[in-house]
């Protein structure tokens, strides 16, 4: 299915929108989104919308770095890369290893986890403060006298920070393919 050929204006703009949309889509639900929600939404408000759109967000960027490999790799044969395209190969083979990962494994286990906390914290009359670093003597409080409580938290922490780091690596990706994208225009 590789081709030698030069790609159409289509594909190459399908390339850019798909690229440029989980670029998009990263920078706001990791940089503006999160902090907005936190500074103005109760923690079950926001657990409940984060919930809903991270693995929506999640399953559109995986969908997204695997059709951006697809296309270049059918533009790019094997037996035709130089060390760069290879390299871009491979950065985009990591975003939709990555990506899927997250979006099968760590943001699904983090919606379940943060659910089940849900449960035990409105049973506790907790989850109404606004942001998420408000009373946190009372979650402290929670965590040592409940067992079930403190496991869910336990997990939660790492459930999140494997999904941050997952998400990290994949913008990473996006901005090499960004940058290599760049670098490979013949003008603006």
């Amino acid at each position: 299915m590789a081709t030698d050929q030069e790609p159409t204006f289509t594909i190459k703009l399908l390339q850019l929108v798909l690229l440029s949309t989980y670029w998009g889509m990263q920078i706001w639900v990791t940089f503006i989104s999160s902090f907005v929600m936190d500074n103005h939404l109760n923690r079950h408000t926001y657990g409940f919308i984060q919930s809903r759109l991270v693995p929506f967000y999640l399953h559109l960027g995986s969908a997204c770095a695997f059709f951006n490999l697809s296309i270049y790799a059918v533009y790019h044969p094997r037996d035709l890369l130089d060390d760069r395209e290879a390299f871009q190969i491979f950065i985009l083979f990591v975003s939709v290893t990555v990506a899927a990962v997250n979006a099968q494994w760590f943001g699904q286990m983090t919606s379940e986890i943060m659910a089940d906390m849900h449960l035990v914290e409105q049973a506790c009359g907790l989850g109404l403060d606004i942001g998420l670093s408000s009373n946190r003597e009372a979650y402290a409080k929670l965590c040592e006298t409940d067992v079930k409580y403190r496991h869910l938290s336990s997990r939660l922490w790492l459930y999140r920070l494997l999904s941050s780091l997952c998400n990290f690596c994949c913008i990473g990706c996006n901005f090499y393919s960004l940058c290599y994208t760049a670098e490979n225009l013949v003008t603006l």
